[in-house]
């Protein structure tokens, strides 16, 4: 939403103020220019990335005109959904979840969560570490060593669709300029005409260039830098999960592993301690809390 409201105010300002000064719109419409620009930039991108990354690219300019996924509800129903499963370890053992992690369309946990378990990332980096962990052939260190490769894989997946639109707004400038180059040489071919016909071929040429520096520094360039965020805490997200099982697996308590997890949350949108508790409690079963990870093994 507000990505949209930007772009408007971009363009916005940028139109009024060319008519403030008494501007013709009419010179500033020309297809040619747009299509120099604008193709052979996409051209660039093609050129430059495989299929899965502009796969990426479509999906990750998509999420820019949306809300974030990463609220303070999705936070919460994450904590109570870890607390939960937690609390079936404890009265259960940590091998109870391994049909979980193997089935978790199936498990009693899960099931209950069908956004966690649409997003394939999340949920298989939630059950590939307690498959793990219920295994009991893996220590708190080596665990989270793991974790931490598999985030790092993942964020550099991620950061691919990033470059490669910043790669594709960094050239725009630049082909700006050639089709300012193509309108010069289109004027200088016209010569011999009247001046109202060169006047129109130069300001062609220079509406090349100004094309160019608007769509990267005005649209593609912001988007990328959106989608970059997107990536950012997409990545703090999986810290918490992180944060929350490493708690848990080195025998911490299952509402103190939540609140280590609530910790790591980012500031804006970290609830409170109290409604963590209340979340997790009044609205979900009550783990035993007298034995330890490793008993229950």
């Amino acid at each position: 939403m507000f990505a949209i409201i930007g772009i408007i105010v971009v363009f916005g300002a940028i139109i009024g103020g060319y008519l403030l000064e008494h501007g013709n719109l009419l010179v500033l419409a020309q297809p040619p220019e747009l299509i120099i620009i604008g193709v052979a930039a996409a051209g660039t991108l093609l050129i430059g990335n495989p299929l899965h990354i502009l796969k990426k690219i479509l999906g990750g300019v998509g999420g820019v005109f949306g809300s974030s996924r990463f609220t303070q509800q999705k936070y919460l129903d994450t904590l109570k959904m870890m607390y939960e499963l937690f609390g079936r370890a404890r009265r259960e053992g940590l091998v109870a979840l391994e049909s979980d992690a193997d089935k978790p369309e199936e498990s009693t946990v899960f099931s209950k969560y069908p956004d966690f378990l649409k997003d394939h990332h999340s949920r298989d980096f939630v059950c590939d570490t307690m498959r793990m962990a219920s295994s009991g052939g893996v220590g708190p260190f080596d665990l989270d060593q793991m974790m931490e490769l598999d985030m790092e894989v993942h964020h550099r997946d991620s950061t691919q669709p990033v470059a490669a639109l910043s790669t594709m707004a960094d050239s725009m400038p630049g082909l700006g300029i050639v089709a300012a180059v193509l309108g010069v040489v289109i004027t200088m071919g016209s010569l011999g005409g009247s001046p109202e016909e060169i006047g129109h071929h130069v300001a062609a040429a220079l509406v090349g260039t100004f094309l160019g520096i608007l769509l990267c520094y005005g649209l593609v360039g912001p988007i990328s830098a959106n989608m970059a965020k997107s990536t950012d805490e997409e990545q703090a997200y999986y810290h918490v999960l992180r944060v929350v099982m490493i708690a848990f697996v080195k025998g911490t308590a299952p509402i103190l592993a939540i609140e280590t997890g609530r910790r790591a949350i980012p500031g804006h949108v970290r609830p409170s301690f109290q409604q963590v508790e209340d979340y997790c409690k009044n609205h979900g079963p009550a783990p035993a809390e007298e034995e330890t990870p490793a008993a229950a093994a």
